[in-house]
């Protein structure tokens, strides 16, 4: 059988979104003839980037909870029983054979309504402090894929799967190397190139970070290539100078990534896979507007091995010059790092996964 439909969840942010499109694309890659449907929350950005990648995506009413009591709240049990009724629908009407969640809000009732219909769910989640939804579904999951050692904190044991996350295809193949990419980039071959990446919307406190720190990493030997999002490129396009480049968006990151001789980073699970691949030293700046704090415990979980360097926002002020200042007056340590965190990648996590994806469908379909 070839025909399968396949219905993905996930989204809120990149992170969530490009695992599970990564996902589709090797099963579509594996099986031509199969449909897929991704559910989404409406208001969010996988609206925009799932169809872009070239998928159909239907939308439910989701948010989820904040901290403090607001009126969004108090919609919450409301948007919910919405959510699964619309969820439920769509699962009625497309009828798939296997439902995969990456995390956020909309895969929570679109796997609870799955799940309780007998339809096998698997959950994918890329932090190393697991999230809300993905905790809340563990129980119905037939397999949960995972990013980081020591999961079975929050996961039944017998169904975790030590993969990786997975990458946008272009990354996992072998990157253009460092000349030929400076080469591309118009950048001088002879100088150390600094790659600034926000996440896929941008981060605030790294973009001022940089701005007041220009004339800094200048005089240190650094051109700069600076992705600082599409809601600050006004505020910023004005430093593009000769040596500085300032971009919303990076859309060939493979090139991007590998003229990099330092990246500063946000630690998003997504980032941190696609960082290890490249291999270059990094020094993670985790955003603290993060559910559990997780972006912190991501990049924890790498410097603890010895494969990058940590800063917080709050420790930004006082260390950020002298810990640039050590970095680059040590090439033989930030070349050690880099391949340390190459070391940690694992560059075939999504065909572990559509293997272990494969096999339950053949056990449900021989079932049947």
């Amino acid at each position: 059988m070839d025909n399968y439909r396949f219905l993905l969840s996930g989204g809120g942010t990149g992170g969530h979104i490009y695992p599970a499109v990564a996902i589709a694309d090797e099963l579509r890659r594996r099986h031509p003839r199969a449909q897929f449907l991704f559910v989404g929350a409406s208001d969010r950005m996988e609206m925009e980037k799932v169809p872009q990648a070239g998928y159909e995506i239907k939308g439910l009413w989701i948010s989820g909870l904040e901290r403090k009591i607001t009126l969004k709240n108090l919609l919450f049990p409301v948007k919910l029983l919405a959510s699964l009724m619309k969820a439920n629908a769509i699962i009625t009407d497309f009828k798939p054979h296997l439902v995969i969640g990456t995390g956020g809000f909309a895969s929570g009732p679109t796997l609870r309504m799955a799940s309780s219909r007998g339809i096998p769910c698997v959950l994918q989640e890329q932090n190393s402090f697991a999230g809300i939804t993905n905790k809340w579904l563990a129980a119905k999951a037939a397999r949960i894929f995972v990013a980081y050692p020591g999961m079975e904190r929050f996961f039944p044991k017998a169904k975790i799967r030590f993969t990786g996350n997975p990458v946008r295809a272009e990354l996992s193949e072998s990157l253009p190397d460092k000349q030929q990419a400076k080469g591309a980039l118009n950048q001088h071959q002879d100088q150390k190139t600094l790659v600034v990446l926000g996440g896929s919307l941008g981060a605030r406190r790294i973009n001022q970070l940089i701005e007041a720190e220009l004339g800094f990493l200048q005089e240190l030997g650094f051109q700069i290539l600076w992705q600082c999002g599409k809601g600050y490129y006004q505020t910023y396009k004005k430093y593009t100078a000769p040596g500085v480049e300032v971009t919303p968006f990076i859309r060939d990151m493979r090139t991007a990534l590998a003229s990099a001789d330092l990246i500063i980073s946000r630690a998003g699970a997504g980032s941190v896979s696609e960082l290890a691949l490249v291999g270059s030293p990094v020094l993670f700046i985790p955003s603290p507007n993060v559910a559990e704090d997780h972006q912190r415990k991501n990049a924890e979980a790498i410097v603890a091995k010895k494969a990058a360097v940590m800063l917080l926002e709050s420790e930004l002020e006082e260390s950020f010059k002298k810990t640039m200042e050590e970095l680059v007056a040590n090439p033989e340590g930030m070349r050690a790092m880099g391949a340390a965190f190459k070391g940690l990648a694992k560059p075939g996590a999504t065909a572990a996964i559509v293997d272990e994806i494969e096999g339950l469908l053949h056990k449900a379909t021989s079932h049947d």
